[in-house]
């Protein structure tokens, strides 16, 4: 019970662990909860259909007996037909409770598995083939609550019987006076109460049987932190390797803020702290647009990269932080910055001998017009 570096199975199973389970084959059900229902099954609807085998069977004996007393010699056609009259007569008798007690093992444990058919299970593994593991096995505790429930049954059924066939027994003996029609509905009946009796006990004892699986199911299933972490390493990947990602991630997103920043007519700054750099074009933009923004050691790249592709820089602490905290790369800049930038714009054509740029909240509404 120990899992990976010894640690002991204290934690419950994840959903992962017992879908791995149940693709295994490896899931919990009571045989007991099977045989309850098989048998009572099986003898009553032996009942239900006696009177049907009664009629089958006295039809093929009246039958058996004419043909004996009318033939004169036993021929291959003779026999022919008596074993194709025994085995129509079986059949009718036989084949519907073989096929009632097919489906009430399969409902039976169907149920309780939920209809799992795993083919992993029915492939052979010759671990099982272990001698030291069929030792252990014979010792567990497993196979201990089999022995004493096996015994229990035993005790119980030979009680039951014992109590039936004693109170009754002046009656079962009678029924040799009987009609053999009326002699077998009176054994049946008897052999009924006894099942139903049986079944009954059995019931109680397959409810905890039922728990008991559940139990010993969960148990073994069971994992330790150990495991958890490493079956979410699998299922989730290892924490170091998409860090590692990410920060490759963020490096190439960072690499291709840097390549725009030649793109920008001015870079504002505050003044080493944060920097942002705008684009305005006129003719395709509806407002300046953020192509790179950067705090600290990334700020001084950004600018740095805007001095030597001659980029104007401008400081302007309030405006630098109001756009570095409000937009992000590839947006617009707030409404309320329109009048700010519009004005640091207009200081860096002039500075270039460039055209005077208008408010962009005024070429908006020139646009909508």
């Amino acid at each position: 019970m120990a899992g990976g570096g010894g640690e002991e199975k204290t934690e419950k199973a994840t959903p992962k662990k017992r879908r791995d389970e149940r693709k295994e084959g490896n899931v919990f059900f009571s045989k007991d909860v099977v045989s309850v229902v098989f048998v009572f099954g099986a003898f009553y609807s032996l009942k239900l259909l006696f009177p049907g085998i009664v009629e089958s069977t006295s039809s093929f004996m009246v039958s058996m007996v004419n043909m004996a007393g009318s033939a004169t010699e036993t021929s291959m056609g003779t026999l022919q037909r008596l074993s194709q009259d025994f085995a129509m007569t079986a059949a009718r008798c036989l084949i519907p409770i073989m096929l009632i007690c097919m489906m009430l093992g399969i409902l039976g444990t169907g149920v309780q598995t939920k209809f799992l058919f795993s083919r992993k299970s029915m492939q052979p593994k010759f671990s099982r083939l272990s001698p030291l593991k069929g030792i252990k096995k014979m010792f567990s505790l497993k196979n201990l609550v089999e022995l004493l429930k096996s015994m229990l049954k035993i005790i119980v059924m030979a009680a039951i019987m014992y109590t039936i066939l004693k109170s009754d027994f002046i009656s079962i003996a009678r029924t040799m006076d009987m009609d053999a029609k009326m002699s077998m509905a009176y054994i049946l009946n008897l052999v009924m109460e006894m099942v139903l009796k049986l079944c009954l006990v059995f019931l109680v004892i397959a409810v905890f049987d039922y728990m008991y699986q559940r139990w010993e199911y969960e148990r073994n299933i069971k994992m330790s932190k150990h495991d958890i972490k490493e079956e979410y390493k699998q299922t989730e990947g290892n924490p170091q390797i998409k860090g590692k990602i990410k920060e490759i991630q963020r490096q190439r997103a960072r690499s291709r803020m840097m390549q725009s920043v030649p793109d920008a007519d001015v870079i504002i700054k505050n003044p080493t702290h944060f920097a942002v750099a705008l684009r305005y074009d006129m003719d395709n933009d509806n407002a300046p647009v953020l192509l790179a923004k950067g705090q600290d050691e990334l700020a001084r790249r950004i600018i740095s990269v805007g001095e030597e592709n001659q980029v104007a820089v401008v400081e302007n602490k309030p405006l630098a932080r109001g756009i570095f905290a409000t937009t992000e790369i590839g947006q617009e800049i707030p409404a309320e910055y329109y009048s700010a930038v519009a004005e640091v714009l207009v200081y860096v054509y002039k500075l270039n001998g460039k055209e005077g740029v208008q408010n962009p909240q005024q070429t908006n509404n020139s646009r909508l017009n």
